[in-house]
């Protein structure tokens, strides 16, 4: 174990930059997955504008001082199809260029969110000589045959102008965006789904569903048998796991067999416009999807879009998507990541609401799960207190740095009302994390809403550790012998540079019981341990 530890510590060290760096990527490393940028690993504190902020230079004059306040690394940037090719066949980048430009000088990373043929399941970004235009680019229709504000990604002539303008965007950033890598990843498409139905009536959609199911997604199916999903599993298995046949033959005719049909076509369109984009300039591409609410069916949410029971067909069709990414509007956080990261998938969080938890999220995310990058919705109207404690949380997480990357060792903790605690193991030493709300002596406990704690700490030797957050109250245990304070002190990073504050050894550890970071205060802490 000890050896183990070293090993990792030691691989926490970054490669400098390198002159012919080559595009950003995604690169597997001991402990999970981690974005590099010239060659160093990249860890996403961002921000997602609202869907129109970016189609306006001077409305964003008034948000650039608030993300950097908020100390963002990144910011998310919807691109939007309609400026870009309003006439067909004519580009116009200035938008894209003026932000590019803008977030260079604000030493800002961007994340491009591509509104193309589908925005929220919705087709309103497409332009206007696409959306006028039904007979050439066509629409998905409902069981009754009504057609939706959705392009059918049954129709190739949807499918060529979608990717065209995809491969004309990415063609354009590696020319004025190659060199200096200001855009970072990409997002292909936006929260895919069909509504109101479970899949595309369109003639062409019903004579694909009547088809035999293609043979690369039966291949996929038998290689990974025992690792799919259990949704889709228990699907397949109801149908006697055949091994051809038409889609109702092997998923059923019901919301279940059509909602796996829907996500196949889907993710086919998707990886054939991520793929014309790669050509151009191979970034890491990924797609988000919106959740599924307990109880609902397809179809009541956007049936068919990069849900984790839906993970093995898309990786099945897609291969040119990096990654799946959920979008957050619901309480559920613990489980929904759990779901996408249950097959060994990296995390990433590009939409979550941008409540005052958000920052002691972003701690845990970054701490359990190992996220790529986390960034809250809307991020220039969030109110004050969100935007405080998000600034305070990035800025712990900009302190810690490397720390914070895939090949740390490190662990988060998320704690509310309901989950007032949680325990958790590293190297020799066990860890058990309570909200300060816990204790007897806390003021305000019996309050019906508990002020946010959050922590995330590393592992910076056998027996040192990092601990960042706010509101949180650790205790220790060794297996065998009893776990003191050796050395307890506040203190931050300057320059990447410890600058140690008071040394924490009396009431501040309850006389060496515990490290308590109050809530309202976000501290760093390095913490000793030794065993007796």
């Amino acid at each position: 174990m000890k050896n183990r530890i070293l090993s990792l510590l030691l691989s926490t060290a970054l490669a400098l930059p390198a002159a012919a760096a080559p595009p950003p990527q995604l690169q597997n490393h001991t402990g999970g997955t981690q974005l590099l940028v010239d060659k160093r690993a990249f860890p996403i504190l961002g921000g997602e504008l609202g869907n129109s902020s970016a189609s306006h230079l001077e409305y964003m004059e008034s948000v650039w001082p608030k993300l950097k306040a908020m100390h963002l690394n990144t910011l998310l940037v919807p691109v939007y199809w309609e400026l870009l090719e309003a006439e067909e066949g004519n580009f116009d980048f200035s938008l894209i260029e003026a932000l590019l430009d803008r977030a260079r000088r604000e030493n800002l990373r961007l994340v491009l969110l591509w509104f193309g043929s589908w925005k929220n399941s919705m087709s309103t970004y497409a332009p206007s000589w696409v959306k006028r235009d039904t007979a050439r680019f066509p629409r998905a229709l409902d069981e009754k045959g009504i057609p939706q504000e959705i392009l059918t990604p049954f129709s190739e002539n949807n499918l060529n102008a979608d990717r065209r303008a995809f491969a004309a965007l990415m063609r354009f950033l590696k020319r004025a965006d190659g060199k200096y890598k200001t855009v970072i990843m990409v997002q292909v498409e936006n929260e895919i789904g069909m509504l109101p139905s479970p899949r595309d009536h369109h003639p062409l959609a019903d004579a694909a569903f009547a088809s035999q199911v293609p043979e690369p997604l039966l291949d996929y199916l038998r290689e990974h048998k025992a690792q799919l999903e259990p949704e889709l599993r228990a699907a397949w298995r109801r149908n006697g796991f055949r091994n051809s046949g038409s889609w109702a033959q092997l998923f059923g005719g019901d919301t279940t067999g059509e909602e796996i049909f829907t996500a196949w076509y889907f993710a086919r369109y998707t990886n054939a416009v991520a793929a014309a984009g790669k050509a151009e300039y191979p970034l890491p591409m990924f797609v988000n999807a919106a959740l599924n609410r307990p109880g609902a069916s397809p179809g009541e949410y956007p049936s068919g879009g990069p849900l984790p029971h839906l993970m093995d067909i898309w990786k099945a069709a897609a291969p040119n998507i990096d990654l799946m990414a959920p979008d957050f509007y619901n309480p559920h956080f613990q489980y929904w990541n759990d779901r996408y990261t249950r097959q060994g998938d990296p995390l990433l969080i590009p939409e979550i609401r941008f409540d005052t938890d958000a920052g002691t999220k972003a701690l845990y995310a970054f701490g359990h799960y190992n996220t790529l990058g986390f960034s809250p919705f809307s991020i220039e109207t969030g109110s004050t207190k969100a935007m405080e404690n998000l600034a305070r949380s990035y800025d712990l997480l900009a302190q810690l740095g490397g720390h914070i990357t895939a090949g740390s060792i490190k662990e988060g903790v998320w704690l509310t009302r309901e989950n007032p605690q949680m325990a958790f193991t590293l190297g020799d030493y066990h860890f058990t994390a309570k909200h300060e709300f816990t204790l007897g002596w806390s003021p305000g406990s019996e309050a019906e809403t508990w002020p946010e704690a959050g922590a995330l700490i590393v592992q910076t030797g056998l027996e040192d550790f990092m601990v960042a957050g706010t509101g949180v109250v650790l205790t220790f245990a060794a297996d065998g012998k009893r776990a003191g304070i050796d050395t307890l002190e506040e203190g931050e990073f300057q320059d990447g540079k410890w600058t140690p504050g008071r040394r924490l050894n009396g009431d501040q550890s309850h006389q060496g019981r515990h490290l308590r970071i109050p809530g309202g205060e976000w501290q760093i802490q390095k913490l000793r341990l030794y065993r007796y």
